[in-house]
Formats: C-alpha cells, structure tokens, sequence
C-alpha cells in the first residue's frame, strides 16, 4: 500500500478527533479562537516534531528559497481565510447552503492543482472524486434538512458565493502546501514536509496573535486561560498536520483530500455506534458514495 494513504487516514481520524476537542471550547470562545489555538497551541509540536526528525536522521534543514516562502505564506493566508468564511455563514439565516457548498474543496482543490503544479487526474480518479463529492453533498443536506430544490435555487446567493470562496481558500491552501514542500527540492519528503509545516504554522500564529490583539482581545486571553483543552486541541491538530503534510508531499493534494473525505465516514460511525443517533436513508446513501469514491479513487488513481 501506498505510504500516502495510510497517512491521509490517519490524519483524516486525527482531525476527526482535533474538531472533537475543539467543542469543548464551545462557550469559552468563538471559532476563530478555537482556530487559533490549533495553531498557537500545534506550533511547539511541530518544532519537537521537526527538530526529532533532523536529530535522528542526521541531516541538514532545508534553506527557504524566494518561492517556499510565497507557497507558505500564500497556503497559511488561504486557510485562515477559508475558515473566516466559514464561520462568518453562521451569520446567515440559510447558513447551511453555504456550508454545503464549501465541501466543494475537493473538485477546487484539483484544478488548482493542474493550474498550479500541472497535476493530472486520470479520468477514473476524476470519476471517484466526483462520487466522493457527491456523497459529501448528500449527507450535508439530509444533516442540514435541505431540500434539493433549496440547495439548486441557491446558486448566486451571497451564502453560497462565500461556501464557495471557504472551499476555494482551502483548495488554494492544500496546493500551496505541497508546491511549498516540493520546491524545497528535497529527497527526504519526511524533513520537507515538516519543515513546510512549522514555516505555515509560524505564519498563521503570528497573523492571528496580532489580529486577535488587534480586534479580539478577549478571544486571545481565553486561548490561554483553556490551555489544557487547548493544547490537546493542538497536538491533535499537529499530528493530523504532519499526516496531511506529508502525504501531500508524497501525492496530488487533490487525491489527499479526496480520500480524506474519509473523516465523514468516522464522524458517522461515532455518531452512529457510540452515541446512537439516528441515520436516515439520505445519509446512508452519501456515506455509500464517499465509500464508493475513496475505493475507487485507491485503486483507478
């Protein structure tokens, strides 16, 4: 088996359980706090991490050329933006047609990729991520009680152009990822894409402590005063994050968050399994398609 899909799975589980940790700062903070402490809190992880990796190999960091620093700093803006709009759809009366639209990463993410680095997806890859997403669709609207017809007419809205742009920033965010890594020009994927890591989460802690200084005080002094969930809030997210980075050095991005949508299947199970709620036939056919895609996607890439 491929080395990149263990990876994708095991990050996709992690982050599972990172958004997990991150309800329990429901009530202590806004989103955007909880953003933030995955990064402030993952940050000296990463550089444990790092620091590890070049310890026990023996070899020598790598130096940041003019284009690393750009993909970084491009990818680290992009995901924070994502996330500003994400939840700024809450705002929204039809919030959940926004949110639905935003799962519109994977597709987004592919053709940055093929504008980007020039990656190509053969036909049966783009099948597979096609069902993949359609799944996704389906299980958003049977969770958000969205009619199909609501979900269509939608198409122009200012929620829906925002669940667009969400997913866009988080596509531009995965594909400025892996270029960052591979312009490193690095054989030793595992130093590359640790080292891409610690130089995105640097910049992304840097730009939301002074925007939260700057506009949210109180959002950056309830980050400390929870460190204890916080900081398992960011070891969460760090470890999904050398998953998800690595793999990403390894493979197309657009392959990685295609079978990352395997997060959903987790979520379901959770929910399902230990806390006995109820599935309806909807979502029973969106986790099948995800399924479908993500075997389809392993064995025709």
């Amino acid at each position: 088996m491929p080395l990149w899909i263990p990876l994708t799975i095991a990050a996709a589980f992690l982050q599972n359980l990172r958004s997990t940790l991150q309800k329990q700062l429901t009530g202590e903070m806004s989103a955007l706090g909880a953003t933030y402490v995955r990064f402030a809190y993952g940050l000296p992880v990463a550089l444990v991490y790092l620091w590890g990796l070049v310890a026990f190999t023996g070899v020598e960091l790598p130096e940041a050329n003019l284009l690393f620093l750009v993909y970084a700093a491009v990818g680290g803006l992009a995901q924070i933006w994502g996330t500003v709009l994400l939840v700024a759809l809450f705002a929204y009366r039809n919030f959940a047609v926004g949110t639905t639209y935003s799962k519109t990463e994977t597709i987004q993410t592919a053709l940055f990729g093929i504008i980007v680095l020039g990656d190509h997806l053969s036909l049966g890859a783009f099948a597979a991520i096609l069902i993949s997403l359609a799944g996704v669709i389906a299980i958003s609207i049977a969770q958000s009680k969205l009619t199909a017809g609501a979900f269509w007419r939608s198409l122009g809205e200012k929620p829906t152009l925002m669940g667009i742009g969400s997913g866009a920033c988080y596509g531009i965010a995965a594909v400025c990822y892996r270029a960052a890594s591979l312009s490193l020009e690095r054989p030793d994927f595992l130093v590359a894409a640790a080292y891409t890591l610690v130089a995105v989460l640097i910049i992304q802690t840097v730009v939301m402590t002074v925007w939260l200084r700057w506009r949210h005080p109180a959002e950056l002094a309830a980050a400390f005063r929870t460190w204890k969930v916080s900081s398992l809030v960011g070891v969460a997210g760090a470890l999904a994050s050398m998953g998800w980075f690595t793999a990403m050095t390894i493979q197309n991005a657009a392959y990685v968050r295609a079978l990352g949508q395997i997060e959903l299947v987790f979520t379901f199970a959770s929910s399902h399994f230990l806390f006995r709620e109820k599935t309806n036939a909807l979502e029973l056919t969106g986790i099948a398609l995800v399924i479908g895609g993500i075997l389809l996607l392993i064995f025709v890439r």
